[in-house]
């Protein structure tokens, strides 16, 4: 017998203010980082997907952006006055 998945793991890897796209508000928006990995026997193996999205606090819209984007969103984040770094990943189980 073989048990095989996959797990998510979500890094937040910034906030930022930006402006809304679906409400218009100038509001925080975390900038996160998805990696879904293939499991076998409950061990992360491999990544199979990897995905970057930013999601408004506000009205809590979410839009995907491309790695170039989030790498820019990143560096302005820390570049900022109250830009943080951020990397703690929270699990996601799959099956």
């Amino acid at each position: 017998m073989i048990i095989f998945g996959t797990k998510g793991y979500l890094y937040q890897l910034a906030i930022l203010t930006l402006v809304c796209g679906q409400c218009g508000n100038p509001a925080a928006h975390t900038l996160r980082k998805r990696i879904t990995k293939f499991t076998l026997f409950f061990v992360p193996l491999f990544p199979i997907s990897t995905k970057y999205l930013t999601q408004c606090t506000f009205c809590g819209a979410e839009q995907k952006v491309t790695k170039e984007q989030a790498e820019q969103l990143q560096s302005q984040g820390t570049n900022g006055p109250s830009g943080q770094a951020y990397g703690q990943p929270q699990q996601q189980d799959r099956f």
